[in-house]
């Protein structure tokens, strides 16, 4: 399995960017697919999951200001990202796994996001 993470880039505080993930396979064999982050200096953390049902789970430090969601017929997972600031600057992975809620088996390679003030 190949998940294919796009969409980084460089921007100011404030503005948007929309991550993709493309999976070489069919995602609807994924329960539960996901966004992780991860800065200079610390951990791999949480951003979002949604589950095939739909549900959603989000990190506090994103809630109201990133949307997960995923385009089954397409084999891709989003992640919108509004008014971004600078903590938000990370390498951010997109991840799957068959266990709704479970530990992520499959990770992407990352895509930068870097956020000037």
């Amino acid at each position: 399995v190949q998940l294919q993470a796009s969409g980084g880039g460089l921007v100011q505080a404030g503005e948007s960017l929309r991550l993709s993930c493309a999976a070489s396979r069919n995602i609807l064999s994924f329960n539960t697919m996901g966004w992780y982050r991860q800065a200079p200096g610390k951990e791999r953390e949480l951003v979002a999951r949604i589950l095939s049902s739909g549900n959603t789970d989000y990190a506090d430090s994103v809630k109201g200001r990133f949307t997960i969601s995923r385009d089954n017929a397409k084999n891709t997972v989003y992640l919108q990202m509004n008014s971004l600031k600078p903590e938000d600057t990370a390498v951010y992975y997109c991840a799957a796994t068959a266990i709704s809620w479970g530990q992520m088996k499959y990770w992407g390679q990352g895509t930068l996001v870097t956020v000037s003030s």
